[in-house]
């Protein structure tokens, strides 16, 4: 075939034939090595976004958009995703399950509080509450500047932590999954919409409410799964 040679490694003269398989050999220990690697709290809060939404390897996403991190000792830690936060926008507070408190996965497990709304959120996973992240109590704008890092919400303990990621979504599904929950948002008056959506571009934070207008904490509640609660 033009432009394509075979080359003989077995052709080779001694040391260079050793050399060869020296190297192919370091790199397929390697790339094995790199690739089962855990991802740190550092490395997935320094994520380079993938699409319309930061993705970061390493996490595990329930569909109701908060994500668990497993860490050693079945303990997980957990937060919201980066469709929440742009699709709720500025919150003002954050109400965290106190120490202790026994959650199950798909049920409530915090709120966001934006003036007098209060926007509930599913857990990710089962388990017992046993650390708050005092950061977001005090600076809630940390979770729209760093969803996955330092604006982690609350850390849990449970045996069960291994068997909930059977349930959630990790990798190139869960990119593709988040992007698809933006398709899916739709306008509740079309009319209202503001420039920055008509000229087909996507806002830093508050697709919620440029997409709802007063009715923008129900939008929010529906694609957050829990519209019912």
């Amino acid at each position: 075939m033009e432009g394509f040679s075979f080359v003989d490694i077995f052709a080779t003269k001694g040391i260079e034939y050793v050399i060869v398989m020296a190297f192919l050999a370091a790199f397929i220990y390697f790339s094995r090595y790199l690739g089962h690697q855990p991802a740190t709290e550092k490395e997935v809060g320094t994520t380079v976004p993938a699409g319309n939404f930061r993705v970061p390897e390493g996490l595990f996403f329930h569909q109701g958009h908060g994500w668990l991190r497993p860490e050693p000792g079945s303990v997980g830690v957990v937060g919201l995703d980066d469709f929440a936060q742009k699709l709720v926008g500025r919150v003002d507070s954050v109400e965290m399950p106190a120490l202790g408190t026994r959650l199950a996965q798909g049920d409530v497990g915090w709120n966001l509080v934006v003036g007098s709304a209060k926007i509930p959120m599913l857990s990710p996973v089962d388990g017992e509450v046993v650390a708050v992240n005092p950061e977001i109590l005090r600076s809630p704008a940390v979770l729209s500047q760093d969803p996955y890092g330092k604006g982690w919400l609350f850390r849990v303990k449970s045996p069960r932590i291994a068997a909930d990621t059977r349930n959630l979504l990790s990798g190139k599904l869960a990119r593709s999954w988040m992007e698809n929950a933006l398709d899916n948002l739709r306008p509740i008056n079309p009319e209202n919409l503001g420039p920055v959506l008509q000229d087909g571009g996507l806002p830093l934070e508050g697709l919620a409410r440029i997409l709802g207008g007063n009715r923008w904490d129900e939008l929010a509640r529906t694609h957050l799964l829990t519209d019912g609660e």
